[in-house]
């Protein structure tokens, strides 16, 4: 037997894993228990760490997945997302739903507490790996275990089958009957849920009845559930019912659009190529008192560069500015990133030009960006020009530090050895680490040029990892 003390000095990751390793050989070791007993603070860090110890050794899988659900039904800890996700990578249980059931049939051998808490973890899971079909299988042993399920657990089932579309729905639809019959009620999640998937599917009148039944239950739909079915309408193709659609919503205090619901519908009238609705649109949200946000902003400024009215872009910032809600800046730098997209490198130039002349500081992405495509075309060194306008007005702060390899790369490649040594010391006094996968192309190039002073200068800033 495992000795139930554990040295209070040691790591809270150290004490774990000495009770998951013990386990293994131990059978009358309660493990969820012993694991309670660990005294220090749980958080993701710790989780992760754990987890993919687990994951090197095949053998520990069942282990891991019982330490994620045990941390899971903690009080003093959550799992995010995030952490879903991780746990479904490292035990891939995309490719091995199987270890889901072999974690329940450890808790029923041992005679272990099964609670619908664990489930719901369990079904997160399945959720996060989209097992929609295994999803409905845990619901279906959940009397096994003596537990009922509740609204909660029937929701995470029925978005799986919402997500995965198709004749998913139906199985959705015979879910949210289900409930009724154990005396459980669609909340607004469910509802929400399904109105989703029946416009991901097409199926728009089913979606508008289940909006009545909602009100016939007294639940009453909000402007997630009206955006949901708007968009709905469009991505189908039918803007005159979407649009009728918005007026019911702009006439009821209860729906009244947001800037999601609008810039979602300008969205679908950009891919459509209805430029001129979606502008329309920006207009009316404006007259609304509704004011447009960077999204808006860029979906906007994409369509027109697409259609290379950049003069309408322009106009357009200018327009959105006098609102005061979207910054300069940020307007800027959207076009920048657009101008980018669609090789438009002459009018890019033009502009960054104007917004380092009139201290217009472009974002990170958008430095980022240009310079990158810079390189792409081999213009290093007018890279590195704009790298030291750049630096004389202080906006390198957020540039992505993946492009201080790029850029030196290419100056040392092209003989540029004064600029690249003054980008050296530059990456040195900022801390920036030469990435790994650069390294031997610089080292080659400077011992090539006989730089050697250079090339071991380069050492203090290589990442070595």
């Amino acid at each position: 037997m495992v000795s139930r003390s554990y040295n209070s000095s040691s790591s809270s990751i150290e004490n774990y894993w000495k009770i998951l390793q013990s386990s293994s050989n131990d059978s009358q070791l309660n493990l969820e228990k012993t694991l309670t007993n660990v005294r220090g603070k749980l958080d993701s860090s710790t989780v992760e760490i754990i987890l993919k110890r687990c994951s090197i050794n095949r053998f520990s899988t069942l282990l891991g997945l019982r330490f994620f659900i045990w941390a899971g039904l903690r009080s003093d800890y959550r799992h995010t997302s995030y952490m879903f996700n991780k746990a479904c990578k490292f035990f891939e249980i995309h490719k091995k739903p199987q270890t889901l059931s072999d974690v329940l049939e450890s808790y029923r051998k041992e005679n272990g507490l099964v609670s619908v808490k664990t489930f719901k973890v369990i079904l997160n899971l399945c959720g996060e790996a989209k097992l929609a079909d295994e999803g409905l299988g845990m619901l279906r042993k959940m009397g096994e275990f003596g537990c009922r399920p509740d609204t909660t657990i029937f929701n995470v089932v029925i978005r799986m089958f919402s997500d995965k579309g198709g004749n998913g729905m139906d199985v959705a639809q015979g879910l949210m009957k289900e409930m009724g019959l154990i005396d459980l009620y669609p909340d607004l999640s469910t509802y929400i849920a399904m109105i989703k998937g029946f416009c991901r599917v097409g199926r728009l009148d089913d979606a508008c009845r289940l909006i009545e039944v909602m009100r016939d239950h007294g639940c009453v739909p909000n402007v997630v559930v009206y955006s949901t079915l708007l968009d709905g309408f469009c991505k189908i193709g039918n803007f005159d019912r979407a649009l009728e659609f918005l007026c019911e919503m702009e006439e009821d205090p209860s729906r009244i659009p947001n800037v999601v619901t609008y810039t979602s519908l300008i969205q679908s009238f950009c891919e459509k190529g209805k430029t001129k609705e979606a502008l329309t649109i920006l207009v009316r949200m404006e007259s609304r008192g509704c004011f447009p946000n960077r999204v808006t902003v860029s979906t906007l400024l994409k369509q027109l560069c697409f259609e290379e009215n950049i003069e309408a872009a322009y106009r357009l910032i200018d327009k959105v500015i006098a609102n005061g809600v979207v910054s300069r800046n940020e307007c800027y730098s959207s076009l920048v990133l657009s101008l980018l997209q669609y090789k438009k490198m002459d009018e890019a130039k033009k502009l960054f030009i104007l917004m380092l002349e009139n201290q217009i500081k472009p974002d990170g992405l958008a430095c980022s960006k240009f310079i990158k495509q810079l390189c792409l075309e081999g213009n290093f060194l007018n890279g590195f020009e704009y790298y030291v306008e750049m630096e004389k007005r202080d906006f390198l702060a957020s540039v992505d530090s993946d492009i201080y390899s790029i850029l030196l790369v290419g100056l040392c490649q092209q003989g540029h050895l004064v600029e690249a040594t003054r980008l050296i010391n530059a990456m040195v006094e900022r801390k920036i680490k030469l990435k790994a996968p650069y390294a031997n192309s610089i080292f080659e190039s400077l011992q090539n040029s006989g730089e050697r002073e250079l090339a071991s200068h380069l050492m203090s800033v290589q990442d070595h990892v």
